[in-house]
């Protein structure tokens, strides 16, 4: 097992990434984690998970988000209910900020020794395990609580690691990483005299000087204060020329790994530094150890599985080839998710400056805070936590500017509405977005391709359940393939659901599904498996309604027209046609109708998907009152 924090939280269980659920069963597991084994209570797991107004149902929640990390996770690892909350044991599995700790230690250690070469090489292997800033994808609770102290431990392992570099005479290679962690840090003493350190040796004391001067301003306008005595020492050293050079003689460029070492840049001559806050175009592309100098790949990985849309991805590619923002809208279920990760997959080399991801729908189905999707993006992206904008505009503005010079792809999912979409996106330059999503606001971005999906062709739809179950199982009854495939409504995440049902079952035939799935009072129980749920989509699409348009929801279910007009909506629900129309059009807007109209006539019709149409009278019980009693 290998557990991961510091980057996005993961778990790797035989060499295979465990699925996790969004931000809060992450937060759960990395919280669980850094207790390191002790007992961590029910009100401060809540507090992570939701501050200081959890939902009233947040007892509950957090029992679900423990009891899948129970089952995900394996019996390996120890996760157990304790008292008033909840502990891990980890065994002998890998914990990357464990190992990380052990190796700064023992880095520390040799550097005070005065082992250079050991020292760099060990904390060289700590920082190479920082894929990212710490606890990414983690709830702004627990970034809070945690991700300050992380991040000082790292830039202590980085200021390490540069004074084991210098003393083996690695200056010409350390200018460039220094200049931008400088630019990042202005008041951390020890990098700037650690930067002035290497542009003296590398026979440039006039912008050493310069510097200081920068360092000292930056002291008395933000804090107040004089530089400390290290500093002021580096200074009159340079001034007198009595700094004194490498203490060991410059070894391999290279670490023992073979892989470069953080602080070392491309070979080339020093690079000029940097003005405070405008960070030079190597030093910004290099970084100094860390996860400075890493990619952003915060993408999930694509079905590997997924089948057909062979168009809509054409679509997609070519939008983006265009520098076209691209929102792909359907019904849920639809799998408008899958296919945004397939064109990432293919485009990747489109993008080399990395992908930003992140879901714009919480564990509970509600909108994400922008400013909270804007703080992990500006982490990834290389600003530490403590220099975050407090306020949503200005973290919007130095998003967009950190991305003006990059090619990176933006990709957001499960949005709900134009307003939270448009502070994510990333304005001018190389970069774009493609943005998932169920709402017709969606339709409102400006300059976006939308690009919409329906139910698969009946051919997908039977080659995405071979491509799940396996064609032998399938092949034997290709009729009861082709019930299966229309009890779904050629959705992929229906199909998907179906054949996974399959796979699990191997004494089942793709006949007795079909008879299982025959029946509508047990369709949609029989098309849930795990986390997967045609209904949760569904559902989400539902709360987004008001009260009215809810009830006619149910209402018109239940009349089991095959088409509908504005007239016969009106007739059942006992309002207007003009207020049908716009119950109809809400109810369509949300992809819970689909809407047509036939050539010559002038009025729209309305119908309900099957699965749909299934869901609706669910919820929605018979003996509800007409809506114009509601």
């Amino acid at each position: 097992m290998n557990l991961k924090i510091l980057g996005p939280v993961s778990a790797e269980l035989d060499g295979r990434a465990v699925a996790l659920d969004g931000s809060k069963q992450r937060t759960a597991l990395a919280a669980l984690l850094l207790a390191h084994g002790k007992v961590v209570p029910d009100e401060r797991l809540t507090a992570l998970l939701w501050g200081w107004d959890p939902p009233a149902t947040s007892t509950n929640q957090l029992y679900t988000y423990v009891s899948r990390l129970r089952t995900r996770l394996g019996a390996g690892l120890g996760l157990e209910r304790r008292g008033p909350g909840y502990r891990m044991d980890i065994g002998d599995a890998r914990f990357d900020w464990d190992t990380f700790r052990g190796l700064a230690d023992t880095g520390r250690a040799a550097l005070r020794a005065g082992r250079y070469a050991d020292a760099e090489r060990l904390l060289d292997d700590a920082l190479a395990l920082w894929r990212g800033p710490a606890l990414t994808d983690v709830t702004e609770y627990l970034a809070e609580a945690e991700a300050p102290r992380m991040e000082e431990a790292r830039l202590s392992a980085l200021e390490n690691h540069t004074e084991a570099a210098l003393a083996l005479g690695r200056h010409t290679d350390l200018v460039p990483g220094l200049t931008r962690q400088v630019t990042l840090h202005p008041v951390r003493e020890r990098l700037r005299g650690q930067l002035m350190t290497a542009l003296f040796r590398c026979g440039r004391q006039a912008d050493a000087l310069a510097v200081y001067e920068e360092g000292r301003r930056a002291l008395a306008e933000d804090l107040g204060i004089d530089p400390g005595p290290a500093l002021r020492t580096v200074h009159q050293e340079i001034l007198t020329g009595t700094l004194a050079s490498a203490q060991a003689p410059e070894r391999d460029r290279t670490t023992s790994a073979g892989r470069p070492s953080p602080a070392a840049a491309p070979t080339q001559p020093c690079a000029a530094p940097a003005t405070a806050g405008t960070p030079s175009r190597q030093g910004a592309e290099t970084g100094s150890g860390g996860w400075q100098g890493l990619v952003p790949a915060m993408l999930p990985a694509a079905p590997g599985d997924f089948t057909g849309r062979a168009a809509e991805t054409r679509e997609v590619l070519g939008a983006l080839r265009d520098h076209q923002d691209v929102v792909v809208t359907g019904a849920p279920g639809t799998g408008k998710s899958a296919l945004a990760l397939r064109v990432a997959e293919h485009c990747r080399a489109g993008f080399p400056e990395g992908q930003l991801y992140a879901d714009l729908r919480t564990a509970d189905g509600g909108p994400r805070a922008p400013g909270e999707v804007l703080g992990w993006f500006l982490r990834a992206l290389g600003v530490v936590p403590e220099q975050l904008p407090a306020t949503p505009d200005e973290r919007v503005q130095l998003y967009r500017t950190l991305l003006a010079r990059r090619r990176m792809l933006i990709v957001l999912d499960n949005a709900s509405d134009d307003t939270q979409v448009r502070p994510l996106l990333p304005g001018g330059g190389g970069s774009r977005a493609v943005v998932t999503g169920v709402g017709s606001p969606l339709a409102s971005l400006e300059g976006t391709r939308l690009v919409r999906l329906g139910p698969m062709e009946p051919a997908e739809a039977s080659a995405l359940l071979a491509a799940v179950v396996g064609p032998g199982r399938l092949a034997e009854a290709p009729e009861a393939a082709a019930r299966i495939a229309e009890f779904c409504d050629r959705l992929p995440l229906a199909l998907r659901i179906a054949a996974a049902r399959l796979a699990a079952h191997p004494h089942w035939s793709a006949t007795r599904l079909a008879d299982r799935l025959a029946p509508e009072g047990r369709r949609l129980g029989e098309l849930r498996i795990g986390s997967l749920d045609v209904r949760t989509g569904l559902s989400v699409a539902l709360s987004q309604l008001n009260r009215r348009a809810r009830s006619a929801f149910g209402l018109l279910a239940w009349a089991g027209l095959s088409a509908l007009t504005a007239g016969d909506a009106a007739a059942l629900l006992g309002t207007e046609p003009d207020e049908a129309e716009e119950l109809l059009e809400r109810l369509a807007d949300a992809r819970l109708l689909e809407a047509w109209s036939v050539a010559g006539d002038a009025r729209l019709r309305y119908r309900f998907m099957p699965l749909v149409g299934l869901f609706a009278k669910e919820q929605h019980p018979a003996s509800v009152p007409t809506l114009a009693a509601a």
